[in-house]
């Protein structure tokens, strides 16, 4: 059996695959209580024939799928968690499913399905070729909040892998040669003592001064930061009344920096800052981190694999109708933002929906702005991802657009390139142990010195969705 036989196997079955993404897509659920996506392609998974562990690392809807048995141990990383408040039809005007509900926005109904399409045509090819080895598709939730996999990673079920494949939705088809930042997420709560704002200021200590003298410091701080850091923040407490001085008073914040060591440098100023903001006001205050990922390691290897098989995978048709939906979409898109878009990574892509693949070798250890935590398992295992179109170029991640898009046939069509790019990827892998090899050796080295230790502490755990509450 060869590379053509895998093709054609899921060229025969994609009507399966699309209809999972369609059916999760309509059912968008955001982090931890993703069960509708979780429960289909676990069943789904079981009945091909795979073994499933569910709850991992306390999640109720992280699980991992595992098919065969001793090594090489190869996993496939899927995500189905949605964006809230991205409700959106597959239209070219915003009309929302369900007002201000969830949407997929970046396509993780996409995501997820094609590992799954693609370890379930891999296992299809292991069974009739009798190949060794075991491959795994691992249900990872709540990527949007950076700790689904960091949770997962906690429990271990990443250790023993000897490699690990991944992609996500996109406007263009490429390599992931870039490096995702690292970020914490990390809630401060302001203990105060409430007066009458009027009557008895004196008698009060303001916990929402120490929230607004935090962010002046945070603010004055940034000046300070190495050329790509970011701070971001919403006050999410910050009183009740105005004639009441606040006792209780919160600010989240994210910090994003290139790497792992300069977020715990800005973790670190940041908590001085808030002891300084509570010392000021005479108020208490305390801290709870709800996500640390870390900055993703790109692997030559893998990258390298999965480029050359996405173009034996080819590029999918887009028809006249898609291009026209396309061209619609894209016009509700400001004219700076599409221009800036086409020039994305240093290219100049003139095609809405490119079809064309590059490698972006020049973009090799350059960080970007945004966030996963694949970058977590990056620093377990070698980890190989590659982006398709599922979008027109112009259209922005996390938009309504972007809702549309991802539940339209545009992005069903990226999401099966990116499942035959990984099960030809999944493929040679079983078949080549040096390549591991070689995808390992470049990880050591990259890894040297650097265990990997989870961001988030022992104590956290994760949230436990508001439908599995009796």
């Amino acid at each position: 059996m060869n590379k053509h036989t895998i093709l054609d196997w899921l060229n025969k079955n994609d009507g399966i695959f699309t209809s999972m993404a369609q059916k999760i897509w309509e059912n968008p659920q955001i982090a931890y209580e993703e069960e509708y996506a979780s429960e289909l392609q676990m069943q789904t998974l079981n009945q091909a024939g795979f073994r499933i562990t569910r709850n991992i690392g306390g999640a109720v809807t992280a699980f991992v799928a595992e098919y065969g048995s001793g090594k090489p141990i190869i996993g496939i990383l899927g995500e189905y968690d949605a964006l809230p408040g991205l409700s959106q039809t597959v239209s070219a005007v915003h009309n929302e499913v369900v007002p201000n509900g969830p949407g997929h926005g970046c396509g993780h109904n996409l995501l997820g399905t094609a590992g799954v399409e693609a370890v379930i045509s891999v296992k299809e090819v292991m069974e009739a070729e009798g190949i060794t080895g075991t491959i795994r598709y691992y249900g990872c939730p709540a990527e949007e909040v950076l700790s689904g996999k960091t949770f997962m990673a906690r429990e271990g079920v990443f250790d023993d892998l000897d490699c690990a494949l991944t992609w996500h939705p996109s406007s263009s088809n490429f390599v992931v040669n870039m490096s995702m930042q690292s970020m914490v997420s990390v809630k401060y709560h302001f203990k105060g003592i409430t007066a009458h704002a009027a009557a008895a200021p004196h008698a009060g200590r303001s916990a929402l001064d120490a929230v607004e003298l935090m962010n002046v410091g945070a603010n004055y701080m940034r000046e300070h930061l190495l050329d790509g850091s970011r701070i971001h923040y919403v006050i999410t407490n910050g009183g009740l009344a105005p004639n009441i001085v606040p006792d209780q008073a919160s600010v989240w914040y994210y910090l994003r920096a290139a790497t792992k060591e300069q977020v715990d440098d800005m973790h670190v100023r940041i908590e001085k800052i808030a002891r300084g903001a509570a010392l000021m006001t005479e108020t208490e205050v305390s801290s709870e981190i709800l996500a640390f990922a870390y900055e993703t390691l790109p692997n030559d290897v893998l990258n390298g694999l999965m480029y050359e098989n996405m173009k034996v995978a080819g590029a999918p048709h887009f028809n006249e109708s898609e291009l026209k939906f396309a061209r619609e979409l894209v016009s509700t898109v400001d004219k700076k933002i599409v221009e800036m878009s086409k020039k994305q990574y240093g290219g100049l892509i003139e095609e809405i929906l490119p079809i064309s693949f590059d490698n972006h070798k020049h973009l090799k250890g350059v960080s970007v702005g945004g966030s996963t935590d694949v970058g977590d398992v990056s620093w377990i295992t070698p980890v190989g991802q590659i982006m398709t179109t599922c979008a027109p170029v112009g259209v922005q991640a996390h938009s309504w657009q972007a809702t549309a898009s991802y539940g339209s046939s545009i992005g069903f069509k990226g999401m099966h390139l990116a499942a035959k790019t990984m099960a030809l990827s999944l493929y040679d892998l079983l078949m080549s142990p040096e390549l591991i090899k070689q995808a390992r050796q470049e990880f050591s080295k990259l890894t040297a010195g650097k265990p990997y230790v989870p961001g988030i502490p022992q104590e956290v755990t994760p949230p436990v969705a508001a439908s599995t509450l009796v």
